[in-house]
């Protein structure tokens, strides 16, 4: 148990260093995640409406789900070590989780379609 707290304290240590402010905000590593992924998990609208656009329906591309998993990977990182949030923490499970679910829904879908089935 005390190697899991080591563990934990050496991560929360790295996520928060502070790297210097912009407007008034102080930057630290762990902020730096949490905004890459707000960026990957917001970002991921932008493709879905690419997507829909070429080809004149609603679609969701392999990328959203990709992009919603990372980021949700990010945002749970940011919100374990960063700010130790627990809300956080469980608003970004689920969605991690119905990523995955889907994405492992495509694959066996491609899987079957190319065997034929």
């Amino acid at each position: 148990m005390n190697l899991l707290y080591d563990i934990y304290n050496s991560i929360y240590s790295a996520f928060n260093i502070p790297i210097g402010e912009f407007w008034k905000v102080t930057l630290t590593t762990g902020k730096l995640v949490g905004y890459f992924g707000v960026i990957l998990f917001s970002g991921r609208w932008i493709i879905q409406m690419g997507a829909s656009q070429v080809s004149g329906k609603p679609v969701l591309p392999r990328l959203f789900w990709y992009m919603s998993m990372s980021g949700s990977i990010f945002l749970l990182l940011y919100f374990i070590f960063g700010k130790n949030d627990s809300v956080g923490i469980l608003s970004n499970l689920f969605p991690f989780a119905v990523a995955f679910y889907n994405l492992t829904l495509d694959y066996k879908h491609r899987k079957r379609a190319a065997n034929g089935e």
